[in-house]
């Protein structure tokens, strides 16, 4: 189970969906305050949903290895949460931008932090781990010619 490098991968993609959610994803420094306004995964409900649905299906998908086609499918479904997680986090991070605009406050400087980043991180974890169960369920068919 653990020896297979989807399984890394998998796991790997959870870490990467619990850092999400628990760093900071955007900071803007205000006009008015000396404090920074941040923006996490944890302080929208949705977002926070998606970063659970993808670290509870990364590590139930690792536990699959009998059943490969079931955990092919099931990471292609993480693989479009990942999608919709970073789809849906820019735009979190935009209406907050917003919200502060045309609240009358003035943004001196805003910038997404190394977290923001880490959605794609789990595409490109999640698609590494299709491509080796891929490789997986090849190589047992070609067995089974073999017998």
């Amino acid at each position: 189970m653990i020896q297979r490098i989807q399984s890394l991968y998998l796991l790997l993609a959870a870490a990467a969906g619990a850092a999400a959610l628990s760093f900071d994803l955007w900071k803007a420094t205000l006009s008015n305050s000396t404090n920074p306004v941040y923006v996490n995964a944890s302080s929208n409900y949705l977002l926070f949903v998606l970063y659970i649905i993808i670290i509870l299906l990364s590590l139930a998908t690792i536990f699959l290895f009998k059943k490969r086609k079931l955990q092919f499918r099931l990471t292609i479904f993480n693989i479009l949460f990942g999608f919709a997680a970073l789809a849906y986090q820019y735009y979190v991070v935009q209406q907050t931008a917003n919200k502060l605009s045309t609240g009358g406050v003035a943004i001196v400087s805003a910038s997404y932090l190394p977290a923001s980043f880490l959605p794609i991180v789990i595409i490109i974890l999640l698609f590494l781990a299709v491509r080796g169960i891929y490789k997986d369920e090849k190589l047992i068919k070609s067995l089974d010619r073999l017998r």
